[in-house]
């Protein structure tokens, strides 16, 4: 499946040239580096504006997968990027393997207080992170924790979204910009059920056969034992080719599920969250 992204637009490129001289003013930055799509863009910008004066932290966990963590360190060495990587276990955090509705914000305010305290070690004057315009339109608890902790999101305030992102990312010659857009492993279990790092390596090594076998945009979701698998509809047949099925069905059960099923509607950001009220 191929993303479909327009051709860069001058309003656009005008953004991008706000973006830089936003980054600029700020004097130094460190930004929240996962080698995602929104990430890999914010951290390029800000190291076109302020060059040697930026660094990139990424945490390493559970939740993380290793590919990401090596496009991470692989982005970083290219562009002569100086990285700090720390370890993160969320599921030392109190009250995150339960898995609450406010997972995320006890995971996000841990990461910024670690990442808060190697900027300063550092000598970095702001801290800024990668949500864009279209995160406001889901159930975002990890933005309440950015905001208190005074983190910078320059991608949100000049009114990014994703097409945008994409769209520049193209523009600059980005290798992430028609990267499948990607969130921590813990947010495929449903709420209320543990999270263990056991399970988290059932989900990773899940989702890394499907783009193995081709699939673009993945996720599997986990309810106890079973995996609900979303893709894009448009990829909706060969998933259920026979062979492809016997494939999937025969690892995921080598994984530890016992059921294998397919979400009709399809991938979309957030499916856990269509239960909160």
């Amino acid at each position: 499946m191929d993303i479909s992204v327009n051709e860069v637009t001058a309003e656009q490129l005008k953004k991008y040239d706000e973006l830089k001289q936003l980054l600029k003013n700020y004097g130094s930055v460190a930004t929240a580096f996962s080698s995602g799509v929104d990430s890999t863009f914010l951290l390029y910008a800000a190291k076109e504006a302020l060059g040697d004066r930026v660094i990139a932290v990424t945490a390493r966990s559970c939740s993380f997968p290793q590919r990401e963590l090596n496009e991470a360190k692989r982005f970083c060495e290219t562009h002569h990027i100086r990285q700090f990587i720390f370890d993160s276990e969320e599921l030392e955090i109190e009250g995150f393997s339960q898995n609450p509705k406010n997972r995320c914000y006890l995971c996000k305010r841990e990461l910024f207080v670690k990442i808060k305290k190697i900027a300063a070690d550092e000598g970095v004057a702001v801290i800024v992170e990668g949500s864009n315009l279209d995160d406001n339109g889901d159930y975002r608890p990890g933005l309440q924790a950015v905001a208190e902790l005074g983190i910078q999101s320059p991608l949100r305030s000049i009114g990014f979204t994703k097409e945008d992102i994409r769209a520049l990312s193209r523009h600059l010659d980005l290798p992430t910009w028609d990267k499948q857009s990607f969130a921590c492993l813990s947010s495929r279990f449903v709420y209320g059920e543990t999270i263990s790092k056991e399970k988290l390596g059932m989900v990773d090594k899940a989702e890394q056969m499907l783009l193995d076998l081709g699939f673009h945009q993945v996720r599997v979701r986990i309810h106890g034992t079973m995996a609900r698998i979303e893709i894009m509809p448009e990829e909706f047949e060969r998933l259920i080719d026979k062979d492809i099925r016997v494939q999937i069905t025969k690892s995921f059960r080598a994984l530890g599920f016992t059921y294998i099923t397919m979400d009709l509607i399809g991938y979309r950001t957030g499916s856990m969250n269509e239960v909160i009220e």
